[in-house]
C-alpha cells in the first residue's frame, strides 16, 4: 500500500498552489457577505469566474466547462487545497455540485451552454427542487406534478426546504408526469426560471439560525415550462435524481475527515485551556476522536483508489454515514465536557469563510447543532443504513 501521489499528481497540486496563492481574494475584497446559498456577492462571481476561466473551479470538467480534463486523483488533491485553506470555489454550492454536474451528464448541448455554463461563470445561479412536505426522505412519493400541454408542461405542486431558492435564477425541478406509473418510474426533471409566473418563493429560517434565511417553501401553480427544459428523458427523472445524489456525495468524506480533524485541534485545545487534558474519561473519547479521524481518512483512500481505477465504490455510504455521525458525537462530547463555556456565542472555534475573517466563526454550540444537518442532507442515516444493509450486505427489506 503506498498512501501517497504520484509525481503528475503533486506537480498537479504544486500549480494548483501556485495559482491560488497569486489570485486567491484578499480578506479585504470579500467584505461582503453571502445570505444565502444561491446568493453570490459580486467579488464572489469574480472570484468563481476567475477560477473558471483558468480551468480550476471543476478541474474533471473539460476546458469549455471550467475544468482542464484531471484525473480524479488530480480532482482530489484540488479538494484537499482548497478545504485546507477554507476556501469557497463558489457561494452556490448545489449549484456547482448537484446541478451543473446533472446538466453536463443528461442534459442536451443547448442546455449545457443556456444552463451549465451559466451557472458555472457565477452569471446565473441554481436551487435543487427535490425534497416535498410529504416527501423527504422517499423522494420517489413526490406528488408534484407535471403535465404536457403542447410544446409546455404545466406544473402544480410544492417543494420544500429549497436552499437558496428566493435568491436562485433557476430550480432543477422534479416532477411527476407520469402519475400511473410506479412511483420509482413517471418522475421527470424540469429546468423552471425561478421567476416564472406562478412560482411563489416563500424563505424561511432554521431552529440552527432563524436570522440566516435560506430554506424556501416553493409553490407552483399553473407554472408553464417549455418542453426544451426537460432535462434527460421524460419519465426517467430518477436516473437524473441518483445521478443529482451521487454529484453530491462523491468526495463528501473528505469533508468529515477534515471536520473531525479540526474537531481533534481544536477540542484539544479547548479541553486543555479548561484543565481537562488528563481527565481519564475526556482522554478516552479523545482517543476515539483521532481513531475516528483515521479511519474515515483511510476508508477514504479506499473509495478514491477505486474510483481511480474504474471500480464501483459500496464505500460511499458507509462513510456518509459513520462520518456524519462521528462529527456529532465528537461535538457533543466537547459540549459536554466544556459545559456552559460552549453557549458563549462570543467564543469562536473556527472561521466559517476563510476569506471573511475570524467574525463569522461559530460557537461550539452553534457547531453542534449545525452538525445535525449532516446526518440529513445528501440522504439521511435511517436510509444510509437501509443503503448499507441492502445493497452492501445483502439483507432483505
Amino acid at each position: 500500500m503506498r498512501l501517497q501521489f504520484d509525481e503528475q499528481t503533486e506537480a498537479f497540486r504544486a500549480e494548483f498552489i501556485e495559482w491560488l496563492e497569486a489570485n486567491a481574494p484578499s480578506p479585504e475584497e470579500a467584505d461582503e457577505i453571502a445570505t444565502s446559498s444561491a446568493h453570490v456577492p459580486e467579488w464572489a462571481r469574480r472570484w468563481q469566474r476567475a477560477m473558471f476561466d483558468a480551468g480550476w473551479l471543476v478541474p474533471g470538467n473539460p476546458p469549455e466547462f471550467g475544468g482542464r480534463n484531471a484525473t480524479v486523483l488530480e480532482q482530489f488533491v484540488h479538494q484537499q487545497e482548497l478545504h485546507h485553506r477554507r476556501i469557497y470555489p463558489s457561494f452556490n454550492p448545489q449549484g456547482l455540485g448537484i446541478i451543473t454536474p446533472s446538466i453536463l451528464t443528461f442534459g442536451t448541448d443547448e442546455q449545457k451552454e443556456r444552463w451549465a455554463k451559466r451557472i458555472l461563470r457565477a452569471e446565473i445561479t441554481a436551487a435543487l427542487g427535490m425534497s416535498e412536505p410529504d416527501a423527504g426522505s422517499d423522494l420517489a412519493a413526490l406528488r408534484t406534478r407535471a403535465e404536457r400541454d403542447g410544446d409546455e408542461f404545466v406544473v402544480n405542486g410544492q417543494k420544500v426546504w429549497t436552499s437558496g431558492a428566493h435568491d436562485a435564477d433557476v430550480i432543477l425541478t422534479f416532477v411527476r408526469t407520469d402519475p400511473d406509473a410506479p412511483k420509482h418510474k413517471g418522475i421527470s426533471c424540469l429546468l423552471i426560471p425561478a421567476d416564472a409566473p406562478g412560482v411563489t418563493r416563500r424563505p424561511f429560517g432554521s431552529f440552527v439560525s432563524p436570522e440566516d434565511v435560506d430554506f424556501n417553501e416553493v409553490f407552483f401553480d399553473d407554472v408553464r415550462v417549455p418542453a426544451e427544459n426537460l432535462v434527460g428523458e421524460l419519465n426517467q427523472g430518477w436516473k437524473v435524481a441518483t445521478g443529482s445524489l451521487g454529484h453530491e456525495r462523491a468526495m463528501l468524506w473528505l469533508n468529515y475527515s477534515e471536520s473531525l480533524d479540526d474537531l481533534v485541534r481544536t477540542g484539544g485545545a479547548a479541553l486543555r485551556d479548561h484543565g481537562l487534558a488528563d481527565d481519564p474519561t475526556v482522554l478516552d473519547w479523545f482517543g476515539r476522536l483521532a481513531i475516528d479521524a483515521e479511519a474515515i481518512r483511510l476508508l477514504g483512500f479506499r473509495t478514491l483508489a477505486k474510483a481511480s481505477k474504474g471500480m464501483e465504490s459500496t464505500e460511499q455510504s458507509i462513510l456518509k454515514l459513520f462520518g456524519a455521525e462521528a462529527v456529532q458525537d465528537a461535538t457533543l462530547h466537547v459540549l459536554e465536557s466544556l459545559g456552559p463555556d460552549t453557549l458563549d456565542h462570543e467564543r469562536r472555534t473556527l472561521p466559517l469563510y476563510h476569506l471573511d475573517g475570524e467574525h463569522h466563526g461559530q460557537s461550539w454550540f452553534s457547531r453542534y447543532i449545525r452538525s445535525f444537518s449532516g446526518t440529513i442532507a445528501g440522504g439521511t442515516s435511517q436510509i444510509q443504513r437501509n443503503i448499507i444493509a441492502e445493497r452492501i450486505l445483502g439483507l432483505p427489506r
